[in-house]
């Protein structure tokens, strides 16, 4: 049976919080134990503008700094947007079986709702416009931290709703949980799997822990721009450099976390438990391809 996520965290916030850069030190450094595909997946992300093939540090700096600006909004979807999914509304017969075998208990539909939620997650996480938007090389590490991100600011939402709130979010974590051992086993890690996953699990909690630490009332905001570079930026847990162009990204990161946790809280209930709602969408604000240019 896996922990509950929320009294996990409660007893993370009490023992402390984990060292992040040497749990990762810790999992890279199974590149030396025979991993290649997992060497491959976890190569170290830039950190330097220069590395990230940014031409002009001071203009991407520019752009970054005008972007998660806007005011906060719902991120319900329309009751008309195709992205919606909607529970069947079986008739006659087959619903009486359906609802003998309780396709429609609280349970079955809190199951289908999560599902639907962690899809919402992954179409944020795992599609190329929220690495082009920050420049992030996508590796192993980048992908997981991002995970961790946008499942922090979902369970942090659903805090909001009590009991109800719990119950629905150790449904999303569990769904997580096994999505993650899935990725870990398709990076070429078989042996050593469980201390893979203890490790990550670790890692998981203390990121939330920084960022709701980041998020109290009256801390600086800075912190939340620390914990976003600590977490996801870089790789050894060194400053925060003096490069424009990363300390834009970084900022961008952390304005982008702190307008979906207030969009996210204007967000209905309903929509919220059914996954009818969107992260804002990274793709508009992503350079053009060349072949997108001459259309």
């Amino acid at each position: 049976m896996l922990p509950h996520w929320s009294r996990a965290i409660n007893h993370l916030s009490r023992t402390g919080m984990m060292n992040h850069a040497e749990s990762w030190k810790g999992l890279l450094m199974l590149r030396h134990r025979d991993f290649s595909k997992v060497a491959a997946v976890s190569a170290p992300i830039a950190t330097h503008s220069s590395e990230i093939g940014l031409s002009d540090s001071r203009s991407t700096a520019a752009n970054l700094g005008k972007i998660f600006r806007s005011k906060p909004c719902s991120l319900a979807l329309a009751p008309d947007s195709r992205l919606r999914i909607e529970e069947p509304n079986y008739e006659g017969i087959k619903r009486f079986f359906l609802k003998m075998m309780l396709f429609y208990s609280k349970q079955s539909r809190s199951i289908r709702g999560a599902n639907v939620v962690y899809q919402r997650i992954l179409s944020q996480v795992d599609k190329p416009p929220v690495y082009e938007v920050f420049n992030l090389e996508k590796t192993f590490k980048t992908t997981f931290s991002l995970l961790v991100l946008h499942m922090w600011l979902f369970l942090r939402r659903l805090k909001e709703e009590g009991k109800e709130g719990a119950e629905f979010g150790q449904y999303v974590y569990e769904i997580y949980n096994h999505d993650v051992e899935l990725r870990v086993s398709k990076a070429g890690v078989n042996l050593l799997l469980t201390k893979w996953m203890k490790d990550l699990e670790k890692i998981f909690y203390g990121n939330i822990v920084a960022y709701d630490t980041a998020m109290l009332p009256g801390t600086k905001q800075d912190e939340l721009v620390n914990a976003v570079w600590r977490n996801i930026f870089s790789e050894d847990g060194s400053p925060l450099p003096n490069d424009p162009a990363v300390q834009s990204a970084v900022q961008a990161m952390a304005r982008y976390a702190r307008r979906e946790s207030l969009c996210l809280s204007l967000t209905d209930k309903e929509a919220i438990f059914s996954g009818n709602f969107m992260f804002t969408p990274m793709k508009s604000l992503t350079k053009p391809t060349k072949d997108e240019q001459l259309k």
